[in-house]
């Protein structure tokens, strides 16, 4: 499993590198300015989001402007744990051996970037450890929710501040189309040029390999992104062994994008088809999918007592090309799928969401 996990990530490397420079070419100003606002602070900055959301291309972008406040290169240490040269790397110890004598090697600070940690046992002790070693900057991104687990923030208790990456908003959307020239793909002459471009982010979604490829590509793409996701961020990581339910479970949550669901009533559905399951299994799995950054969920509360109801959430894609290229027509409803790009650019900026009703009449 871990040489086809290798394969897919250089193919994955190798397919990114072709549109590699046109979609650095769209700065995402909100995670900039949040992040050139935390320069120096003393936290370790923890960049997280799903898979291919454009956290590699954002590093980039930021190590630029560290040398532009003329940081010597010597001075900012780069680990990419996908890439071939580091990508042998699976415990602390090994870490540890490659970064230390460059942490040791003049007594100015340090700019360390760490791509990905999330490959790495017990990654959060040796960060603690540099931390409080040297003298240090320290960004790391990740690709699940498990790097700030309970466990996690108890150890980094007020070491860190995690800023949370998304696919591109459409904003970010009509900027890359800009700056490229891109044609316009959906050409509808009742519809304007900026309608017509909402019907192509509405079919393809934010994720910027998807966003750069050819109209002949996307659908191909995206289909292999939510298996790439699932093999790296679930099934891999919690040695998943029954993938056809996983799957069903996943195309449930789909289907369902927005509306009021719970585990219980997965769990009705799913016994309508005679299948071999407990409801423990089916809680865990929608965990699963909520660490790995492919859904989020957000809790109903009664508004006048603002008391969480239990039991009872909606859950929305990160991605909202997910929700077509998962779904024949006759399943798809567009007023879905707007309420989950509405849901998307709330968590953008930094809203707090929760779902309910003034009264149960």
């Amino acid at each position: 499993m871990k040489n086809l996990s290798y394969r897919i990530n250089l193919y994955y490397k190798k397919r990114q590198n072709v549109k590699y420079g046109c979609v650095l070419m769209v700065k995402r100003n909100l995670y900039m300015e949040r992040i050139l606002r935390l320069i120096d602070l003393d936290v370790i900055k923890i960049i997280t989001g799903i898979r291919r959301c454009g956290k590699s291309y954002f590093l980039d972008l930021f190590i630029n402007e560290l040398k532009n406040k003329n940081i010597k290169d010597e001075n900012i240490i780069h680990i990419d744990l996908e890439h071939p040269k580091y990508n042998y790397i699976e415990k602390r110890n090994e870490l540890d051996e490659i970064l230390i004598p460059k942490l040791e090697e003049n007594n100015q600070k340090k700019y360390l970037i760490i791509d990905e940690i999330q490959n790495i046992s017990e990654w959060e002790k040796s960060i603690n450890g540099y931390y409080k070693a040297y003298n240090i900057d320290i960004y790391i991104t990740g690709s699940n929710s498990k790097l700030l687990s309970k466990e996690l923030a108890t150890l980094l208790t007020g070491r860190y501040t995690e800023i949370k990456m998304y696919p591109f908003s459409f904003n970010e959307f009509l900027d890359y189309k800009k700056e490229l020239k891109h044609e316009i793909l959906f050409k509808n002459k009742l519809k304007t040029d900026i309608e017509n471009l909402f019907d192509e982010y509405l079919e393809y979604g934010g994720l910027p390999l998807a966003i750069s490829a050819d109209i002949k590509d996307k659908q191909a793409i995206l289909q292999d992104l939510y298996s790439s996701i699932f093999l790296h961020d679930i099934i891999e990581r919690y040695q998943i062994r029954n993938i056809g339910l996983l799957n069903r479970i996943t195309k449930y949550l789909i289907e369902n994008t927005g509306n009021l669901i719970s585990a219980n009533s997965i769990y009705k559905h799913l016994k309508q088809e005679k299948l071999s399951i407990t409801p423990n299994t089916i809680y865990n799995y929608l965990e699963y999918l909520e660490k790995s950054y492919f859904i989020s969920k957000v809790t109903r509360e009664d508004a006048i007592g603002l008391k969480e109801i239990n039991n009872s959430e909606k859950y929305y894609l990160i991605d909202s090309g997910f929700y077509k290229s998962n779904l024949e027509e006759k399943q798809q409803k567009k007023g879905k799928l707007l309420e989950n790009i509405v849901y998307l650019e709330l968590l953008r900026l930094n809203y707090k969401i929760t779902i309910g009703r003034l009264n149960y009449l």
